[in-house]
């Protein structure tokens, strides 16, 4: 049984492959394809789920494939099958192959029919690496993948305005999730000194007597786990992101977030459940955060005008629930919960139009006055505070853009100085400096070797500020993007045991999809003449191919599992030391603000309104 685990991620990914092949103009066969891989899929879940019960169902891990090793570091695919798996396998299957169905007639001469269905079967393709994922790495490489195939089903309608807005707001969100797992990576390196498996974490001796001695790296591991996890599930204070995923299609929101994607943070603190159920803090936190989120979510789903948004609100608040029964440790009641919530919101979604059809028919046909209800026992006073609150939103999205984002871009504003000239004038002659210094490494005092790695990190950090900031020259951003990467690779160099065959890993994926990214900004410019990065051009609409390739490149330059930067970007933490934690600030920052620099810079040009429009656009969603 435990061969038969890599068929599971296998079978989607050969759908994707083969669904990319077919031209866009055969509707019925590109429908087929999909059809036939939901449903070959769901069949092989039921088939093996049934064997598995019937062998007492035992937990089976497989240690699959080896990526990279070093001395003292090793990066492998682990697979996993538990009831966890089990649970969230019976879901994926059977509510994909419903949506696959569904959408067959539901898209019907969709101009992005293909696309749409490429996306979805890419999107099942990391669900089902993430919930088989035996260790954090192999998750991090579904997490990925799934929050990259969010970013284009929520842009989807790729034409207009406000779905590549949203899809660039909630990529920011999805960003600061994958961050909190490169840093729960990177924390576990220094507290297991090996890449442990989750089947390691079940071990209660050998996690008690680590955590004895490190407790302080145990509880901010588990802060990590907690802050990827709220970010994926749209908990406090993220809760925003959710509603404004709704842009795209009816049956992507309802597979997306009404039921598979928007779970996945509770996967995480399934998984993972082995290591901080013993940490008290971590449990009082975690159910206190999902207490509140379930509680003010429910208020904001009561006042919504928008059914998409009514659900979307109600859906957030179950997994506060949800959160507080894991907390609990009540694991079956979550997993219940889980498939409870995610059945009944895709049905939801999904028969949502012709709600709001028979609603609008009833309010003229049928009028009747609204009954008693809780909130009209309340006092007036709170009753109306909690009202207008609720309305705003207790102003979520606000709050994010004010503690969060405007900072940023408040440091960023101060960088104008920084043009293409004094970039190459001061910054390169220095990065030179730095090589010669770690040439001659031996020779320079301990106590400036030791500030030295902080040093570039923030001159690194400084690059990708402007790059993310920057209003107008899109090729001097993106080289600000290869260029923080470098600096970063320098920074790491400086601490012992990291050889220089690393760093090429690292950046060769950066320099190989950084030279194309910039031959293609290049190209666009000299096409379009005007390219600046204060609005949307639209130019996928008309250079469909070119904006094909630069997406690639993006997903290149980010670290996307297609280049060995994905694995660089891991050994580089492994080699951040437990002690330098301004240095792992400044670099998972660095990252954070990669990401979204390179996601803007895709989306201003190539998405959105096209600037030739002679349409009005809307700039605010209902």
């Amino acid at each position: 049984m435990i061969s038969l685990l890599p068929l599971f991620p296998l079978l989607p990914l050969i759908g994707f492959l083969l669904s990319l092949l077919i031209p866009a103009k055969r509707e019925s066969l590109i429908s087929l394809i999909a059809f036939l891989t939901a449903g070959l899929h769901l069949l092989g879940a039921l088939t093996f789920i049934g064997f598995w019960l019937v062998n007492g169902a035992p937990t089976l891990d497989l240690k699959e494939i080896v990526l990279f090793q070093s001395r003292g570091y090793e990066f492998f695919i682990d697979f996993d099958f538990d009831r966890i798996t089990a649970v969230y396998l019976f879901v994926g299957s059977f509510l994909t192959f419903l949506i696959t169905l569904y959408s067959r007639s539901y898209m019907h001469r969709e101009p992005g029919y293909k696309r749409f269905f490429n996306t979805i079967l890419f999107f099942y393709f990391g669900y089902t690496v993430a919930i088989f994922s035996g260790n954090l790495e192999t998750l991090f490489i579904g997490w990925e993948i799934l929050g990259i195939s969010s970013f284009l089903l929520i842009a989807f309608y790729r034409t207009r305005y406000l779905p590549v807005k949203n899809a660039v707001k909630v990529f920011s969100i999805y960003r600061i999730g994958d961050i909190g797992i490169i840093l729960a990576m990177w924390a576990s390196h220094h507290l297991w000194h090996q890449n442990i498996t989750f089947l390691q974490l079940s071990n209660y001796e050998l996690v008690h007597e680590h955590l004895q001695t490190h407790s302080f790296i145990g509880v901010f591991i588990s802060l990590m786990i907690l802050l990827s996890a709220a970010a994926k599930s749209a908990q406090l204070p993220f809760s925003s992101w959710l509603p404004r995923a709704m842009e795209g299609p009816t049956p992507s929101s309802a597979i997306f977030y009404g039921s598979l994607s928007v779970h996945l943070g509770v996967f995480l603190l399934l998984r993972t459940y082995p290591f901080w159920e013993h940490q008290i803090s971590m449990r009082v936190l975690t159910a206190l955060l999902g207490l509140i989120t379930a509680i003010i979510t429910t208020g904001i789903a009561r006042v919504q005008s928008s059914v998409k948004s009514q659900i979307a609100y109600a859906s957030i608040a179950q997994i506060g629930l949800i959160f507080v029964e894991v907390a609990a440790g009540f694991e079956n009641l979550a997993l219940f919960h889980f498939a409870g919530n995610a059945f009944l919101r895709t049905y939801q979604l999904l028969v949502s139009p012709s709600v709001v059809s028979y609603l609008i028919r009833e309010q003229f046909y049928d009028a009747s006055p609204r009954g008693q209800s809780i909130e009209k026992s309340y006092p007036t006073r709170l009753r109306n505070t909690f009202y207008m609150l609720c309305i705003k939103e207790w102003n979520l999205d606000s709050m994010m853009y004010r503690s969060l984002w405007n900072p940023l871009k408040w440091a960023g504003s101060r960088l104008n100085f920084l043009t293409v000239n004094r970039v190459l004038i001061f910054f390169v002659p220095i990065y030179l400096l730095g090589l010669v210094c770690l040439f001659f490494e031996e020779k320079i005092p301990d106590t400036v070797e030791g500030y030295m790695p902080i040093f570039f990190a923030f001159l690194g950090l400084v690059m990708v500020l402007k790059a993310f900031t920057e209003r107008r020259k899109a090729r001097m951003s993106w080289l600000l993007i290869i260029m923080n990467h470098f600096w970063v690779a320098l920074a790491i160099s400086f601490n012992e045991n990291f050889h220089y065959t690393q760093t090429l890993l690292y950046l060769s994926g950066i320099s190989l999809f950084g030279l194309i990214g910039f031959i293609c900004i290049s190209r666009i410019k000299t096409l379009e003449k005007d390219i600046n990065l204060d609005q949307f051009h639209g130019h996928s609409l008309t250079r469909p191919k070119l904006a094909f390739v630069f997406f690639l490149a993006c997903l290149g330059v980010t670290g996307f599992p297609i280049t060995p930067t994905f694995i660089g970007e891991d050994l580089i933490f492994s080699h951040i030391h437990e002690s330098q934690i301004l240095l792992a600030f400044f670099v998972s920052l660095s990252f954070i603000l990669d990401g979204l620099a390179i996601i803007r810079i895709y989306a201003r040009i190539f998405l959105g309104p096209h600037v030739k429009s002679i349409y009005e656009t809307a700039y605010r969603s209902s």
